[in-house]
């Protein structure tokens, strides 16, 4: 029982854990070259802005969230955090077939806009994408975490250069290396495919798992849990639509929470390489730690998420003079 004007055990532990991961994260940012807090004196109202225009659109589109989380970690993984994800054109990264379905560039380009408004010429593609994806996340019921800022842009986008993109068939050793050689360990990547708790994914990408994974008995990929097979069936038929969209977190689809680690237990992750974080046992240890104990479900996982969301965000950051500050955020000046 907790009596009235007291703090609860577990309300002290999830105050120490935030406290641990804002020191952590503040470390993390300066060792970066940005810092929380970058547009205090040149824009004060920029990541009101942001927030506000991000809530706008949320409201009429939830899928937004996480589609802008796709986004912001699909352009950290190619050049760095700096925007070139956004950059119209022919052969440019969001031509590129990992990035066709990407969605959430409206939210952007209307936040630069009104920030043009006030600020022109102060705020960055980069951050205003790495700020509303944070955003973003915190109306789906996630944690907040400090953003540091200061990016600058990038004055170059191809598609070939999404090549190295993490993908949905790939091995654990594969998918570690990718994300070693961004200065991303294990927990880090168990922790950001968490984002997985929001969102949806196209039929074509996990089907060849519920028919002809295997040329045994049922054909289909034996981490599948057997109860939960015939649901995805249902949902993409054999010779069904391969762009019709399933939930990532089934039962869970709009929320951030630990429901995503849960299913992988229970066998019923949707892609293959997200199954995968839970038959591995390098990657395992790390589902299980997010899973939680009673009382304190979820608080690891939001804490070490935001955490691992900093270290991303802060991947071949253009600061000072490098890149520019783009004056369109689908266009370089």
């Amino acid at each position: 029982m907790e009596v009235a004007g007291t703090l609860s055990c577990k309300t002290i532990i999830s105050v120490l854990f935030l406290f641990l991961a804002s020191v952590a994260n503040w470390v993390h940012c300066q060792a970066a070259g940005t810092r929380v807090g970058f547009y205090a004196r040149s824009c004060p109202t920029a990541e009101a802005i942001i927030k506000s225009t991000v809530q706008t659109h949320f409201n009429s589109n939830p899928t937004i969230a996480p589609g802008l989380l796709r986004m912001h970690f699909h352009d950290c993984f190619v050049h760095g955090c700096d925007a070139s994800i956004l950059i119209d054109g022919p052969n440019t990264e969001k031509t590129a077939g990992p990035n066709l379905n990407l969605r959430g560039y409206e939210v952007i380009n209307d936040a630069k806009s009104r920030l043009e408004a006030v600020c022109p010429g102060t705020v960055s593609c980069a951050d205003i994408l790495s700020l509303a994806t944070r955003d973003a996340v915190v109306l789906t019921k996630g944690f907040s975490w400090q953003v540091p800022t200061g990016r600058r842009d990038g004055r170059i986008s191809s598609a070939s250069d999404t090549a190295n993109l993490p993908g949905f068939r790939e091995s654990i050793d594969l998918q570690k290396q990718k994300f070693v050689e961004k200065g991303l360990n294990t927990q880090d990547l168990v922790a950001l495919v968490g984002g997985h708790t929001i969102g949806t994914t196209a039929c074509r990408l996990f089907k060849y798992r519920l028919y002809n994974f295997t040329t045994t008995g049922n054909g289909a990929d034996p981490t599948i849990n057997p109860a939960f097979l015939p649901q995805l069936r249902a949902l993409c038929p054999q010779n069904g639509d391969d762009a019709a969209r399933v939930g990532l977190d089934t039962g869970s689809v709009g929320r951030f929470d630990t429901a995503f680690f849960e299913n992988l237990r229970n066998g019923r992750g949707v892609l293959e390489s997200d199954q995968k974080l839970w038959t591995d046992a390098s990657t395992k240890t790390y589902v299980q730690k997010f899973l939680g104990v009673r009382g304190l479900l979820g608080l690891k996982f939001n804490v070490e998420f935001g955490r691992s969301m900093v270290k991303m965000s802060n991947i071949g950051v253009k600061t000072g003079t490098e890149g520019e500050i783009r004056r369109v955020c689908s266009a370089i000046n």
